[in-house]
């Protein structure tokens, strides 16, 4: 096995014997590392004019010798060496810097980075002055600035500080403060993160609706990050700079989990899961862990299923605890890459037997709506952005109890009413499942069989929530996926709902702008107004025959 890495180019073979010789070497585990070894190395790295780096385990073994350059060393891959929640990596690392100087901005992140034990640097030795030690270890309180300590300097008579217990003890703080994070709640603490070219405000109103998704999915959000670039990292999204900076903040914060505005492609998960050691998932599959708690119906339940495996299938790459809130394991779980093809297929063929079912879902709705217009009822379908009321709508026109929440996707499998017109005329109302910006493709393809109920609906009402301030950028999204599915041409009634949270003068212009009807969706007597017009509406139309 390999033990001596970096580059030993132009070093006499007394120098890389005297390397080689360090692995034989053992510390006592209360010792940071033994004045004798620290003066070794400390001589050794200022004879040769670079940085050496040692990586010790908790036995006091050193497991590789690191040679640098003047100013740096490269830390090799040390992923054998797993983590779990509320423990370091079991390693330290010490290392020397030629000029004097104490741990560097770079060595504090490689430490908070990798959850190293502990790093440390040892001054090179100049003019027979013994070297010092400067250490710093993860910060378990995270109620600073910046995860990590620096301790004091040490010189060759405080080396031994008890190691092996302090790494121990602060385990133990950090599964503690762990545990206090969570207890209780059984909530992620998630890290919310938008890479874009868009205007800050736009940025900005995308973060809160991301915010208000991981509310709806149970998820504690513990702040934001965002970054304007001209141009986005294929590989990262973000700069390298501010991928450690996202890093530290997540650990500062106590993150367990980051969530991405964008949606990643299977490469750049792959590519920032392996620099930071913390539950990576993007906008994506968060609606998509979103409808998967959401869905009732058998029918709701393959749809999602089907959207789900449609979106891990191309990322299913590797090992990644990413994929955990998707698949309960597939990919994420379980033996690793040697199972990757047989996952593949598994997903593959689960994939075709769902759309199959779904064909026959599909067949079964065209003979309901086949049923429905031979009785020659008008259908009246509720659309519009998720959360704006549409729930509530429906039950306080027809008097019923669908499930009302105020969080995003509470409704996901459609419902049908009957109502009655003062008129004595007779329709089927339906609620469906809410829009939302940029809803995502496979889900779009696979909730079709839901949305193919909104091609029946002779009038459409289009419900939007003028409280909400991006209620503008809300409705060109809902309009947007009215025309995606060739609805554009249906009779559509603007409802500006939540009209008891605006001001009298901003209802009567937005009334005028908007062409739209004002109502408080939970007081039947502001529905008057609408309710006439949908009987106009529904009076003033005719049917082709094959549909009365």
């Amino acid at each position: 096995m390999k033990r001596l890495f970096g580059n030993t180019g132009g070093l006499k073979a007394n120098q890389i014997r005297r390397l080689e010789k360090l692995y034989r070497r053992r510390i006592p585990p209360e010792f940071v590392i033994t004045f004798e070894l620290a003066k070794e190395i400390s001589s050794l790295s200022g004879e040769i004019r670079r940085q050496i780096g040692l990586l010790i385990n908790r036995a006091g073994k050193i497991t590789c010798v690191i040679v640098g350059n003047h100013s740096k060393i490269v830390i090799p891959d040390i992923s054998e060496y797993r983590i779990a929640p509320g423990r370091l990596r079991g390693l330290r690392c010490l290392h020397t810097h030629l000029n004097n100087e104490p741990l560097t901005n770079d060595d504090l992140t490689d430490l908070a980075l990798l959850r190293l034990d502990l790093m440390g640097v040892i001054t090179a030795e100049v003019d027979n002055r013994s070297p010092k030690i400067y250490l710093s270890h993860i910060l378990p309180n995270q109620t600073q600035e910046h995860p990590y300590r620096r301790l004091p300097p040490l010189n060759a008579n405080e080396l031994n500080i008890g190691c092996l217990d302090l790494i121990k003890a602060l385990e133990n703080e950090l599964a503690y403060v762990r545990e206090l994070q969570s207890a209780g709640k059984g909530k992620e603490r998630a890290l919310l993160v938008s890479v874009t070219r868009d205007p800050g405000h736009i940025a900005r109103n995308a973060l809160a609706e991301l915010e208000e998704l991981a509310i709806s999915s149970g998820i504690e959000a513990v702040g934001i990050m965002f970054q304007h670039r001209r141009s986005i990292d294929s590989r990262f999204l973000m700069g390298r700079g501010k991928l450690e900076e996202l890093a530290l903040t997540a650990l500062a914060r106590g993150a367990t989990l980051i969530i991405f505005d964008q949606e990643l492609n299977p490469s750049q998960i792959r590519s920032i899961t392996d620099q930071i050691d913390i539950k990576i998932i993007d906008r994506t599959m968060l609606i998509l862990d979103i409808f998967a708690q959401r869905a009732r119906s058998k029918e709701g339940k393959l749809q999602v299923e089907l959207a789900q495996l449609k979106y891990l299938l191309p990322r299913l790459v590797a090992k990644n605890t990413a994929m955990s809130r998707l698949t309960g394991g597939i990919g994420g779980r379980g033996p690793g890459e040697t199972k990757l093809e047989i996952n593949r297929r598994r997903v593959r063929d689960r994939i075709g037997r769902l759309e199959k079912s779904l064909i026959l879902v599909r067949k079964q709705r065209g003979q309901r709506r086949s049923k429905r217009n031979k009785r020659g009822l008008p259908i009246i379908s509720i659309v519009g952005y998720t959360n704006a009321g549409k729930s509530t709508l429906l039950n306080t026109l027809t008097k019923s109890h669908e499930l009302v929440e105020n969080r995003l996707f509470a409704t996901l499998d459609p419902s049908n009413r009957r109502l009655r017109f003062p008129r004595d005329i007779e329709v089927i109302i339906t609620d469906t499942v809410g829009f939302i910006k940029d809803l995502p493709k496979d889900l779009v393809v696979a909730f079709r069989a839901t949305l193919e109920e909104l091609e029946s609906a002779n009038l459409l009402l289009h419900v939007i929530d003028i409280s909400n301030p991006r209620f503008m950028d809300q409705i060109q999204s809902v309009e947007k996926i009215l025309s995606d599915l060739n609805l554009q041409d249906i009779s559509v009634i603007r409802v500006l709902n939540k009209m008891d949270l605006v001001d009298r003068d901003t209802i009567g212009h937005l009334s005028k702008r908007l062409d739209g009807i004002p109502v408080s969706a939970t007081a039947a007597p502001t529905l008057i107004p609408l309710i006439e017009q949908m009987q106009n509406r529904i009076t003033g139309m005719t049917y082709p025959a094959d549909h009365v």
